[in-house]
């Protein structure tokens, strides 16, 4: 007579190399990406009227 253990479902392998590299944003210090970042939050505060005008 055969005795089977019945084992747990085996882990995703690609879980834990991505749960332990340090995550972040993509390329956070590109200053142009950040440049037009802030441009396009303010005109969008200058059109939701927020801001009147956009060096402020």
């Amino acid at each position: 007579m055969k005795i089977t253990i019945k084992l747990p479902k085996p882990r995703n392998p690609l879980a834990l190399p991505a749960r332990q590299r340090k995550a972040g944003a993509h390329a956070s210090h590109n200053p142009a990406r950040r440049l037009r970042r802030v441009e396009k939050h303010k005109l969008r505060l200058l059109l939701l009227g927020r801001k009147d005008d956009l060096d402020a």
